[in-house]
């Protein structure tokens, strides 16, 4: 088991293997609807979107109180204006969000926290004062401090306020989002018309999501889809009379075949196990889809000596693209580097296109490569993002919070699982500064000139092989000493005759035999020199018996 890493007497987070996800969800697009299909949709999805609020409402109401006797009753009331399961369902997703939100709340909380502190700190150092590496100096002017000082109470007060909201188990939630809440009052900003905003507002606040039953009839008694592809929903008690089909159930005209993971998903509804649906309208292209979502057994992590068996390639995460090297086992930088950009403005679609698209590149190129794991550094801004930490660095508070860093993290894990690839994570301390440091200029050319994030990928990727990220020390010139000296690759510490450091020539090691009258030449008399050292145990370098 690898240690902690250390260099320069700091102590670093051991690299480790990131377990693969545990969830499917794949989507298909429901062609073909008829206009009653569209109509009895929106309706169960408006009724069934009413009760899901309701329930929201009832659960933040509840706070810290809520238990398992509340839980019941609520269900209980949903019930008779829906059904059970339907009833199951709407609770499940509202307690889900609730909890998202408690989260939330608690990240709001520390960075304000956060924000305080380094207020405090910045206030109580005398004007102009510099700041270190690790603590940042006072304020620039009179001016600056007292304008910090309104703000520290400002937030003490909204501090306070927040404590108080977390300690009753309060929560503010906008069921439709409140991104899109927010527009209604921005029409113009957001590009939108009142009728366009309407209709994406009461597309966001249907409920259309059946949770899957493992032992019933495909996985799903609520909203049931065939291995035909035939789909089929349970309307609600007050919409029973719009059914088509025996029982309550409405069968929809389109038909949908899963191109991705279809084998799984058909092997999974045949033998009953539980497969959740959503039903769901893209407003902007007017498209009706259908996910299917599933659980799977968690799979073995692989140790973290068998994923590095052939080394690694070590990835840069920046904010537009990824800056990868492969590196052999020892630690050595291998061929080029590379780099897969990424566009991370626009829609969300378009963000998360573009995000696959890199990560796709990333793992061909590792398979080409012949190696089984990529080392990334485990990002986490959520203490640096506040405006507090870097004062008027705006430019780069922007970058750091625009980089999805979680969402970017699961979707490479999630591809990376498929491709039989492993994720090691590491400590991101330091890595750009001391891979600019190290290994920027000696991995340069005069044809290929090495960013700073290319260096920082070399980092990374020694770092998830256990190497020190400092390179060892470079040879001494071709003039002083027995020439080019120990070279600055990197050896296994159990290789025969491997380089080790170069240890100092002392006047007893020259001395031990004087050389004989017939061995005058310069070249014989290193010979000597190095033979007789070795006979009484010191060590003695030889640039001819290097080994790489």
């Amino acid at each position: 088991m690898l240690r902690s890493v250390s260099e320069r007497g700091a102590s670093f987070t051991p690299p480790f293997v990131v377990a693969g996800p545990t969830g499917v969800a794949v989507r298909d697009r429901l062609k073909d609807l008829t206009a009653e299909d569209e109509r009895v949709l929106r309706l169960a999805g408006a009724h069934l979107g009413s009760l899901a609020g309701r329930d929201l409402k009832a659960r933040c109401t509840d706070g810290l109180d809520h238990d398992a006797d509340r839980w019941a009753a609520r269900k209980r009331a949903l019930s008779a204006s829906s059904s059970a399961r339907w009833a199951g369902s709407i609770t499940r997703a509202t307690h889900d969000q609730w909890a998202l939100a408690r989260r939330g709340r608690l990240a709001h909380l520390r960075s304000m926290e956060a924000g305080v502190r380094t207020i405090e700190h910045r206030l109580s150092q005398p004007i102009g004062q510099k700041g270190t590496r690790r603590e940042p100096g006072g304020y620039r002017s009179k001016r600056e401090w007292f304008a910090k000082s309104r703000r520290l109470a400002v937030l003490k007060e909204r501090l306070a306020a927040e404590r108080a909201d977390w300690d009753a188990g309060r929560v503010h939630v906008v069921r439709g989002g409140r991104r899109l809440l927010n527009n209604r009052h921005h029409l113009a900003e957001a590009g939108l018309t009142a009728q366009e905003w309407r209709q994406r507002w009461e597309a966001a606040r249907w409920f259309l999501h059946a949770d899957g039953e493992s032992g019933k009839r495909y996985g799903n008694q609520t909203i049931r889809v065939t291995p035909n592809g035939e789909v089929s929903v349970r309307l609600p008690t007050p919409l029973a009379h719009l059914a088509n089909a025996p029982h309550g159930r409405y069968v929809l005209a389109a038909h949908v075949t899963f191109q991705h993971r279809g084998t799984e998903w058909t092997d999974r509804i045949e033998t009953d196990r539980a497969v959740a649906y959503r039903i769901h309208l893209d407003v902007d292209r007017d498209r009706w889809y259908l996910t299917a979502s599933w659980q799977r057994a968690a799979v073995p992590v692989v140790p973290l000596e068998g994923a590095l068996a052939h080394g690694v390639i070590g990835v840069d995460t920046n904010a537009d693209h990824f800056a990868a090297w492969q590196l052999d086992r020892h630690g050595n930088p291998v061929g080029a580097p590379r780099r897969f950009g990424y566009d991370l403005s626009g829609s969300a679609p378009h963000r998360d296109a573009q995000v696959r698209h890199a990560i796709t590149g990333l793992l061909r190129w590792a398979a080409s490569c012949g190696v089984a794991a990529i080392g990334v550094e485990d990002l986490d801004f959520s203490a640096d993002k506040t405006r507090e930490r870097h004062g008027r660095r705006k430019k780069f508070r922007q970058l750091i919070s625009g980089m999805p860093t979680g969402k970017l993290k699961a979707r490479l894990v999630a591809m990376a699982a498929e491709a039989g690839v492993a994720i090691v994570a590491v400590d991101p301390a330091y890595t750009s500064k001391w891979g600019s440091q190290h290994w920027r200029e000696p991995m340069s050319t005069p044809h290929r000139k090495v960013s700073r994030h290319d260096a920082a990928s070399i980092a990374v990727g020694r770092r998830a092989l256990g190497h020190p990220i400092r390179r060892r020390t470079t040879p001494p010139p071709h003039d002083q000493s027995d020439r080019a000296g120990h070279r600055t690759v990197q050896a296994g510490p159990g290789d025969p005759r491997r380089e080790g450091p170069r240890l100092p020539a002392t006047e007893r090691a020259h001395d031990a035999r004087p050389p004989t009258r017939t061995s005058r030449t310069r070249a014989t008399s290193a010979s000597n020199t190095v033979r007789d050292a070795c006979s009484i145990g010191i060590r003695v370098h030889n640039s001819l018996l290097d080994t790489v």
